[in-house]
């Protein structure tokens, strides 16, 4: 959110910024909320689903912000990458994690 509000011309802005900005934020909001709680990998997607959806909410419910379909999927997408390759990581070096 607060990227929104930055006006300053040395930002790269292409296509589809903001989705690419989403997706990162969330694969490092999992790996954080992963090693700083040991839940389940099920919750702790849940709880970032829920996450999400609520930022979604809260800016539609602002005059000068929209929810988006396209930001929530970025978000469940960035999570769920990093579980995906926090699984890949400890399969292939057979380490384990906890």
């Amino acid at each position: 959110m607060f990227a929104k509000e930055i006006q300053t011309n040395q930002i790269v802005r292409f296509e589809h910024a903001d989705k690419v900005a989403h997706f990162g934020v969330f694969f490092i909001l999992a790996f954080f909320s992963h090693h700083a709680f040991r839940f389940k990998i099920w919750f702790h997607l849940v709880l970032l689903t829920l996450y999400g959806a609520g930022i979604e909410w809260m800016q539609d419910s602002l005059p000068y912000r929209q929810a988006s379909w396209g930001d929530f999927i970025a978000d469940l997408a960035g999570a769920v990458s990093y579980f995906v390759a926090y699984w890949i990581y400890y399969r292939k070096t057979g380490k384990s994690y906890g």
